[in-house]
């Protein structure tokens, strides 16, 4: 027996406790990310005064209006006289979809009701439509 020898022998392992709380980090943030990202164009939609929750995103076409009129289904941009068609396509297989427009702030309602009279002649029942909540007071109001 030697004097000082420890007698065993060095273990090399690896601590992977602050690997899984960065993934758990990185997880909970894209969680909190995931509603805020939106498909289709940058819009500014109409305030309203209590937004009814929309729901899961699953099976939710998303059509969008931008302030010159243009027709956006997800994030590409149709034609008007291929609307139809394309929300057909886009819808695939999917069983019972929900189609919810958004229209930017800056259109007449015409515009949105031409969408939705092109929504129903493509064959889809019933359209939901986006708007935000009312924007927070600023203190003194």
């Amino acid at each position: 027996m030697r004097v000082g020898d420890s007698g065993g022998n060095i273990n090399a392992a690896i601590n992977v406790t602050p690997l899984v709380d960065v993934v758990l980090v990185l997880l909970i943030i894209f969680m909190v990310m995931a509603p805020e990202m939106r498909k289709g164009p940058d819009i500014t939609v109409p305030n309203t005064a209590k937004p009814v929750d929309q729901g899961d995103e699953r099976g939710r076409i998303l059509v969008s209006i931008d302030d010159s009129g243009g027709l956006w289904i997800n994030d590409k941009h149709v034609a008007p006289e291929n609307f139809g068609d394309a929300l057909r396509a886009a819808v695939g297989t999917e069983k019972d979809p929900k189609v919810v427009i958004r229209g930017d702030s800056k259109l007449n309602f015409r515009e949105v009701r031409q969408a939705m009279i092109a929504i129903e002649d493509a064959g889809f029942r019933g359209v939901g439509l986006a708007a935000k909540g009312p924007s927070p007071k600023a203190k003194g109001d």
